[in-house]
C-alpha cells in the first residue's frame, strides 16, 4: 500500500498571493479527486508534490520518507501527465516512448520495448505507433500522455486536468483507462469536472484559494446532504427574486426552460420539489461557503 501524507503545506508567491494554505491531505492507492475552479490553487499543489516547486513550510511525505529531504526519490516512482505537453515534432510515438524511457532510467532496450508495446497497446495506440505524436488528436495525445506517464511501473500518478477538450467518447474511454490502473497505485486526478470525480474516484478533496475545504468520501458526502435538496421551475425574471430568497445550489435550462436548485433542511415551499443530491450539489454548497 503506497501512502502520501502532506501536513501543512504551505506557498506564497513574490506577489503576495497565497496559493497553498496549510494544506493538509491523506492519500492512499486508488482513485483520489482534487476538485477545485480554475486558480484554486490544484496545480500549485501538483507541481509541489513532483518537486516542479518549492513550497515555504509543511511537509511531504511518500511511503514514510521525506520528499523535501529526498526529492529524487518521488521522482523515481512518478507518472506525471501535465495539463499541457509538449512532444517533440516528426517523432513516432514508439521512438518517442523509447526515448522517454531512457530518460527514467529504463535503459534495457529488451525491457523497455517490452514495457512500450504493452502501453502502447493498453491505451489503445499500437496501431498508430509508427505516426508523429504530433499529428494526433487530441484524445490519442492525452492516452499518449498516460503511456508515458505509466513508464518504469510507478507507485503516484498525478493528472491535471486530463480530459479537457476531449469529447465525450475520448473522455469515457480515457476515465476507464484511468479506472483500470488505479487498482494498485496512487492517481491524482485534478480537475473542476465534478463528473469525473464522481464516477471515477472513492477519496477526494475540494480546495479553493489554496484550502482544502473538505475532504473524504464522495458517497459520504452526498448522503449527508440527501433530503435537502429541491427544485423548481421558474422564469428567467424571476432568478434574481429567488436568488434574495432561496439558497440556490446552481441554475440549469432543460429543454430552454430555467430550473434552480436549492439547498434547505425542509421544503422551502409548497411549488418546490425533492429531488436527488448529487456531487455536483455538494461541491457548489462547499463554494458558496468561501465567498
Amino acid at each position: 500500500m503506497n501512502n502520501l501524507h502532506i501536513k501543512n503545506l504551505s506557498k506564497t508567491y513574490a506577489n503576495g498571493t497565497k496559493a497553498l494554505d496549510a494544506i493538509s491531505l491523506d492519500i492512499h492507492n486508488g482513485m483520489f479527486g482534487l476538485l477545485g475552479p480554475n486558480g484554486a490553487g490544484k496545480s500549485t499543489l501538483m507541481k509541489t508534490i513532483v518537486g516542479l516547486q518549492s513550497y515555504d513550510s509543511g511537509t511531504i511525505t511518500f511511503n514514510e520518507k521525506n520528499i523535501g529531504e529526498h526529492s529524487q526519490i518521488i521522482k523515481k516512482q512518478l507518472g506525471y501527465l501535465p495539463q499541457d505537453f509538449g512532444v517533440y515534432p516528426h517523432i513516432s510515438a514508439f521512438n518517442l516512448l523509447h526515448h522517454l524511457g531512457i530518460l527514467k532510467g529504463i535503459l534495457h532496450k529488451k525491457e523497455r520495448n517490452i514495457q512500450i508495446l504493452s502501453l502502447l497497446e493498453k491505451t489503445n495506440l499500437l496501431a498508430h505507433k509508427d505516426k508523429a505524436v504530433h499529428t494526433f488528436s487530441g484524445g490519442m495525445r492525452q492516452r499518449f500522455g498516460i503511456a508515458q506517464a505509466l513508464l518504469g511501473n510507478p507507485k503516484i500518478i498525478i493528472v491535471d486536468e486530463p480530459t479537457a477538450g476531449l469529447d465525450p467518447m475520448e473522455r469515457h474511454r480515457f476515465n476507464n483507462l484511468l479506472s483500470e490502473i488505479g487498482e494498485h497505485v496512487i492517481i491524482i486526478l485534478s480537475t473542476h469536472l465534478v463528473e469525473d470525480v464522481q464516477n471515477l474516484c472513492t477519496e477526494m478533496a475540494i480546495i479553493n484559494k489554496g484550502n482544502v475545504l473538505l475532504s473524504g468520501s464522495p458517497e459520504y458526502y452526498v448522503k449527508a446532504i440527501e433530503g435537502k435538496v429541491w427544485k423548481k421551475q421558474i422564469d428567467k425574471e424571476q432568478l434574481t427574486e429567488h436568488q434574495k430568497t432561496f439558497d440556490i445550489i446552481s441554475t440549469q435550462l432543460q429543454a430552454g426552460k430555467l430550473h434552480i436548485k436549492v439547498f434547505a433542511d425542509e421544503q422551502p415551499s409548497h411549488e418546490f420539489v425533492p429531488t436527488s443530491a448529487d456531487l455536483e450539489d455538494v461541491y457548489f454548497t462547499t463554494l458558496k461557503k468561501t465567498v
